[in-house]
């Protein structure tokens, strides 16, 4: 069947790494964090990241990144975005020439502006994919009806991986804009924020609306500003991806931006989880991408300057609606 290594033992990368098992294929999963790959290998759980959930028996975990990448035919890259450099530039002497590696990390890099995929080109040379769409762990792991997207440079990688993920409540579906997908999968992040910071303030169902619908346009301005397709952000990588952040409580933007909107400080939000909110990074890479690009996005300013500026989420809230009126389209 083929020996698969997911990297990255978080809730999203434990659950793709259950995915592939139940398929039958060989799979290890490496964590950063030794005690967890311990927990997994001994326990068959993961209790930081996914509490309450049986893993099956033939999973294998690791904190050897040597151990986990040496035998695999797919790497599936599930790293928070500000630590696949660090991560893959010391996994790259083991990796096999003919690997495919796949990227389920939703984010932009911090001073580069690459997005992950862009990363793990240069670092490896491979032309890398990218699963992307509206999918929480924790109801892929029930095995809540999904569907996603995997866009891939090469059609016939795209079918290939098409059936290596796809099962019976996973639904994949194929995809060739690989720069619309991963925009669409970090932009989203930094919108979601927004919802939740209106929320926080008890703002109402109209302004959450509204809020979706215009973050839409910022992601898809900005999107055919760098080059990918306008009609990928109507999709599942875009506005699927929107609507469930932004909207789903189990989403892990939407819910620090209403702890933002309840007046709580970022630091104290972000020591209180362990998961990584990828939003919050990506808000100042997503703030100086417009800025390179010249393209209008004032959801994305306002909460850069509610995380970077310390402004009030009310304020925030205040300079949008409050903005010279003008055509929607």
């Amino acid at each position: 069947m083929g020996y698969v290594s997911v990297i990255g033992a978080g809730s999203w990368g434990t659950t793709l790494a259950c995915l592939l098992c139940e398929k039958g294929y060989d799979v290890s999963l490496w964590s950063f964090e030794p005690e967890v790959a311990e927990e997994i290998s001994r326990q068959g759980t993961n209790t930081p990241y996914l509490p309450g959930v049986r893993l099956p028996d033939s999973l294998k975990a690791t904190a050897d990144i040597e151990k986990a990448v040496k035998k695999a035919r797919y790497i599936v890259n599930v790293v928070p975005t500000q630590f696949v450099r660090p991560v893959f530039s010391h996994a790259i002497q083991h990796i096999h020439e003919d690997a495919v590696i796949i990227t389920a990390s939703k984010g932009i890099e911090h001073k580069t502006l690459m997005t992950v995929s862009q990363i793990l080109n240069e670092l490896t040379g491979c032309a890398s994919a990218v699963l992307s769409g509206p999918s929480f762990a924790r109801e892929v792991i029930r095995r809540f009806p999904t569907a996603v997207t995997l866009a891939a440079r090469d059609p016939e990688t795209g079918l290939l991986l098409q059936e290596l993920f796809n099962t019976q409540y996973f639904r994949v579906y194929t995809h060739s804009d690989v720069l619309g997908v991963e925009l669409g999968g970090a932009l989203k992040n930094v919108i979601a924020i927004a919802s939740g910071i209106c929320d926080g303030l008890g703002l109402g169902h109209n302004a959450r609306a509204a809020l979706i619908t215009r973050g839409l346009v910022e992601m898809s301005r900005l999107g055919e500003q760098m080059g990918a397709d306008k009609r990928t952000f109507s999709g599942l990588s875009g506005m699927g991806d929107l609507v469930l952040t932004c909207t789903g409580p189990l989403s892990r933007n939407y819910s620090v931006g209403v702890k933002l909107g309840q007046g709580m400080k970022l630091a104290d939000i972000l020591a209180s989880t362990k998961s990584v909110a990828e939003g919050v990074a990506t808000a100042l890479s997503a703030f100086e991408l417009a800025a390179k690009h010249s393209a209008e996005m004032p959801i994305v300013e306002q909460v850069y300057k509610v995380i970077y500026k310390d402004k009030s989420p009310a304020e925030a809230v205040n300079m949008l609606m409050n903005r010279t009126l003008k055509s929607e389209f």
